[in-house]
């Protein structure tokens, strides 16, 4: 059953008329709103009802050839958890750092509640702060001294289920714990407002499942950026979509999967109009002709013709392009790989935040593909750069191997670099028609390419980091997380080329419906040894 939510209690009406085997007992409170949530008529008060953030015709730039927003209309009501959707690179974490005042808009006005406070939970830490320990790093989330913040940090790290001491560098943690590092840093504020940007990066099962029942539980506003479709559907009861080729901001009510389906019924409409639309305009246009040859007072019927078909041109209306999907690809691999390439003879496995070696026995040759698994903390981002960087004692690599490595952090890449750079850097043997025509296929246009890489959307980087891997060829490919960030229409893309890929490779994802899409060979679960 779809949920409804209107922000006007007249419309109560349409829900009766709508859903007219639902039974429907109350009293009206005075300026209540009405919302259908799970088959449960809710009735809310004026105040839980009250608009606490409010977009008023708000138009924001990049800079002069990047509209973001354009006269962007859209509000936001006390206790809503709400859905911020768009493509990658469309401007979706910039509307957050509008609402915070990190960024001011060009013109228009953004309205907040009196005494509103806000709390982003971002997408990453932020490069300058990975060498603070987590007390230094819980200190900056308040503007003033917190005398018990030591307390105050056991706590709110109890809530995101991390356990961790405060003189540790955050650093030293794990994907998935700094994540939750990142949550913890914005409950501990208790905003009224909760922004979060990309949660689920990095973390385990069951921690999305916990944060899932956080945010159903959590008494006051949330708004949320994510990718991740079952995640989002189990708490939204609206969704704002960010158009990035129309630059404007679209309201909708109801879950996340009925907005969806809302959305492409509403584009099939548009199509069929401007079909019907298109084939009169031709049809008249024919007869427009034939009277214009005709001379004399036919030219006046065919001048009035042509004011017919103008208007009827003025109606077609532009239907939204779908989000783009990344085009098919390969990796291409090596040439000449034979015999063993990688031999994994022990891991370090982290428990009580030390590390303990474990005796492995793992050979991957060609066409052999590893996913590590386990839980957050137990070592696996640690040992993929281990093996990276040529630097763990219980791995050997045979000679002359190219190495391709995805990291989540995206800290392979040169962020002062531009997107061209990149990849004129990982390039083997690519013509650089070659390189633009790749580029293009990971949505990287030529704009983009003269960016620097620190400016992108994470999404971006993602895409950019990719390219990176098929212009590179690898022998061996390493991949964390390469979900993360990534709009969910390009993952069944991703997905099919990593199964496709014959070289070796070691994998670590935390998406179990993207890692059934790959062909696996061998799994090591450090959370077993």
């Amino acid at each position: 059953m779809a949920q409804i939510a209107t922000s006007d209690s007249r419309n109560f009406y349409y829900l009766v008329d709508k859903y007219p085997h639902l039974n429907y007992h109350f009293a009206t409170p005075k300026k209540a709103i009405f919302c259908l949530r799970n088959n449960t008529l809710i009735i809310m008060s004026s105040q839980q009802a009250e608009v606490i953030l409010r977009f008023d015709k708000v138009s924001f730039s990049h800079g002069h050839n990047k509209p973001i927003l354009t006269e962007a209309d859209f509000s936001v009501r006390r206790g809503s958890k709400i859905t911020l959707m768009g493509q990658n690179g469309a401007g979706k974490s910039t509307i957050f750092q509008l609402i915070t005042g990190s960024l001011k808009p060009e013109s228009g006005k953004i309205s907040l509640n009196q005494k509103l406070t806000i709390a982003t939970g971002r997408q990453v830490i932020p490069r300058d702060q990975l060498d603070l320990t987590v007390r230094e790093f819980f200190e900056k989330a308040f503007n003033k001294k917190v005398y018990d913040i030591e307390p105050r940090i056991e706590k709110i790290l109890e809530v995101v289920h991390l356990s961790a001491p405060q003189d540790r560098k955050v650093r030293s943690f794990s994907g998935g714990q700094q994540a939750r590092l990142l949550l913890a840093f914005a409950l501990i504020q208790n905003p009224d407002l909760l922004l979060l940007d990309e949660p689920t990066n990095n973390l385990d099962k069951q921690g999305i499942e916990h944060l899932r029942q956080f945010i159903i539980d959590y008494k006051k506003t949330v708004v949320v950026i994510s990718h991740d479709a079952e995640f989002l559907n189990s708490f939204t009861d609206g969704v704002l979509y960010l158009d990035v080729f129309t630059n404007k901001v679209e309201q909708y009510a109801g879950n996340y999967f009925t907005v969806v389906e809302e959305i492409s019924k509403r584009i099939e409409r548009e199509r069929m109009k401007n079909a019907r639309l298109l084939s009169d305009i031709s049809a008249r246009k024919d007869q427009m002709n034939y009277f214009a040859q005709k001379g004399g007072h036919m030219r006046d019927v065919a001048r009035k013709m042509r004011e017919k078909i103008d208007d009827l041109e003025e109606e077609i209306v532009d239907v939204r392009t779908e989000d783009k999907t990344i085009r098919n690809f390969i990796i291409p691999c090596q040439e000449d790989l034979t015999g063993e390439i990688i031999k994994i003879n022990s891991v370090d496995v982290i428990k009580a935040h030390k590390p303990t070696p474990k005796k492995v026995k793992i050979s991957l040759n060609k066409k052999t593909h590893l996913l590590i698994s386990g839980p957050n903390g137990i070592g696996k981002t640690t040992l993929l750069e281990s093996i990276a960087s040529g630097k763990s004692k219980g791995t050997s690599i045979a000679d002359n191997i190219r190495v391709g490595y995805y990291r989540q952090d995206f800290s392979t890449l040169n962020f002062n670099d531009t997107a061209y750079k990149v990849l004129a850097d990982a390039a083997d043997k690519t013509s650089e028609e070659e390189l633009r025509s790749i580029a293009s296929g990971f949505l990287i246009n030529a704009e983009l390419l003269k960016h620097k890489v620190g400016d992108l959307s994470e999404g971006q980087k993602g895409l950019v980091a990719l390219a990176s891997l098929v212009l590179q060829r690898p022998g061996l490919l390493i991949l964390d997380e390469p979900t993360n960030h990534i709009n969910f229409r390009h993952i069944p893309v991703i997905a099919k080329a990593l199964g496709q890929y014959e070289g070796a490779m070691i994998l670590v994802s935390h998406v179990p419906e993207f890692v059934k899409q790959i062909h696996i060979d061998q799994t090591l679960d450090l959370g077993e040894l």
